[in-house]
């Protein structure tokens, strides 16, 4: 599994939109990369719907999304379809879904990037219904390759910045991902962090100070412009508000 500081692993594959070759196809852009257990689920089907709808929100965060399950293409579409025609939730109907989603059959995509948990089982709800939807021909073991929810938030230069995963039966909070790359690019573009719950026009945390003798004259500093509780807590208003 990649950790957060690595590249992002590298591969081409065939998606609903057509081939992507990752990251090429992607550099100078933000990517939010994230998997699912399985077409046709009904709680990966409410984050599509939600996805879709907040897709121009991120793209004016220079941010594209990208799918992934272990289904074929011609499973993708099907559900895809499906979610266009018949689908409403909470009052969100009709939607088209315009971001790839990748063909992994193989799963050579999910195991570079850790996906496959093999304990990570469906709920046996969950398991009936694939298991009839199959026709009785999925077999039992076949559950113990499914992508569990992952989420990898990768940076421009095809950096994995964030990592975010989630059991079967919760479903993901898209703003939150949405709030994780609005931090990230804060924290890049003014060498800031961001405290707890930050939010765009809130004070962010300045780092600290790498001497001692920096340290002592942080708090006695009146021309600094920080609100010092500490040398190692000290916060200025965001430039931007």
């Amino acid at each position: 599994m990649p950790l957060i500081g690595d590249d992002a692993p590298s591969f081409t594959a065939r998606t609903t939109l057509g081939v992507v070759n990752f990251p090429d196809d992607y550099r100078g852009k933000w990517v939010v990369f994230f998997s699912h257990p399985g077409d046709f689920t009904p709680v990966c089907t409410t984050e599509f719907i939600r996805f879709s709808l907040m897709q121009q929100e991120f793209r004016k965060l220079n941010t594209e999304l990208l799918g992934l399950s272990i289904d074929s293409n011609s499973s993708h579409i099907a559900w895809l379809g499906a979610i266009r025609d018949k689908i409403e939730y909470k009052g969100m109907k009709d939607v088209d879904i315009m971001f790839p989603v990748i063909e992994d059959l193989s799963m050579e995509v999910a195991r570079r990037y850790g996906m496959i948990h093999p304990n990570a089982r469906y709920s046996p709800e969950e398991i009936l219904e694939r298991f009839e939807r199959s026709g009785g021909k999925l077999k039992l073991q076949e559950f113990s390759t499914e992508t569990v929810r992952a989420t990898f938030i990768i940076d421009p230069q095809a950096k994995i910045r964030a990592m975010l995963h989630y059991p079967f039966s919760t479903g993901r909070n898209m703003d939150e991902i949405k709030r994780i790359i609005l931090a990230l690019q804060k924290s890049d573009s003014e060498h800031v962090y961001t405290p707890e719950g930050w939010h765009p026009g809130d004070d962010v945390i300045v780092p600290n100070p790498t001497t001692w003798t920096d340290a002592k004259g942080r708090e006695t500093d009146e021309n600094s412009g920080l609100m010092c509780s500490g040398w190692f807590l000290c916060m200025r208003k965001d430039r931007r508000r």
